[in-house]
């Protein structure tokens, strides 16, 4: 596979392409954090979708987002710390040269906030449709104890239903696993929906980038048949991330059978599974909410005073 030699140059930027993986997760490697954006996998299956591109400035990965309906933004500087004065430096860049009027930096973590505090030209404020939700790995698979009441008997009524095999997923199973894929875009009425829409195109570039994209994947036969896959990666050191999960909805139960068993066969070595935000749409919350996090990983949007220069 041909790889980039040189990395573009801040105030250039190059649009983000399969072969920029190296770099890219390089700097995710070197600099991890526990949110669920700072994946090359997450930039790349929705690159068309948030017209992702990127550049260097220094020592530091600048990201650059810009969907139709939200402007660009930029996600946090991933580099070493001392980021108080690049982050003005890009907002106002933002402001200046692509005409923003409100410039931002979204989804920030925690440490980075920690380094803008008590800046006087800076904004800070908490975005909690953007928490991630991060789960014990051992809580996900065992669902023990009455907190967890509810999902293990929804678990056991597809065990005792379905004769099912659990598989590690593999480039061959592509093929069927976008099938399942479609049947979830149906369920969905993914053609009257952008962002339902825009997740089944992430999810079909995830399963036919599979192999370059070197994620994990399980899968859940009944009969022969796929009926659920999900893929993930390592975020952290103790931390895996839920990329992508999907199951033939007419199926009860095979939506948490997926669950536990994929927390089970890939990740049981790690400590937490990150399973991404909710969007504050509030089914999704609700679902999330339902497995008991352990903790919210909290993201920040950072904005300029209106007296900034």
């Amino acid at each position: 596979m041909m790889k980039i030699k040189t990395a573009p140059v801040f105030p250039a930027f190059k649009p983000l392409s399969i072969d920029d993986r190296e770099i890219i997760s390089g700097h995710f490697l070197a600099y991890p954090t526990e949110l669920s954006d700072y994946t090359y996998t997450n930039m790349f299956i929705w690159r068309h979708y948030y017209r992702v591109q990127w550049s260097m400035l220094d020592q530091w990965l600048l990201i650059l987002y810009n969907p139709m309906q939200w402007g660009h933004y930029f996600l946090q500087p991933i580099g070493p710390a001392g980021r108080p004065d690049l982050t003005i430096h890009i907002l106002k860049w933002l402001r200046d040269e692509k005409d923003e009027p409100e410039p931002r930096v979204d989804r920030g973590d925690r440490a980075y906030i920690e380094e803008l505090a008590g800046n006087p030209e800076l904004y800070i404020e908490p975005v909690r449709d953007q928490y991630d939700y991060v789960y014990s790995t051992e809580e996900l698979i065992k669902l023990a104890g009455r907190k967890f009441h509810t999902k293990k008997n929804h678990l056991n009524r597809f065990t005792k239903t379905h004769a099912f095999e659990y598989e590690t997923l593999t480039a061959n199973d592509v093929s069927e696993c976008i099938h399942v894929l479609k049947k979830w875009c149906n369920w969905r009425e993914c053609e009257k929906n952008l962002i339902m829409r825009a997740e089944f195109e992430a999810v079909h570039e995830a399963l036919i980038h599979f192999s370059e994209l070197h994620i994990t994947g399980g899968l859940i036969r009944i009969q022969n048949q796929v009926e659920a896959f999900a893929m993930g990666e390592m975020l952290n050191k103790s931390t895996a991330v839920i990329h992508v999960e999907k199951a033939n909805n007419k199926i009860d139960g095979v939506f948490a059978a997926i669950n536990q068993q994929f927390a089970e066969h890939a990740w049981a070595h790690t400590e937490f599974i990150n399973r991404e935000q909710d969007l504050g749409v509030e089914g999704l919350r609700q679902a999330k909410k339902s497995y008991n996090p352990h903790h919210m990983a909290e993201k920040f949007r950072i904005r300029l005073h209106h007296a900034s220069d």
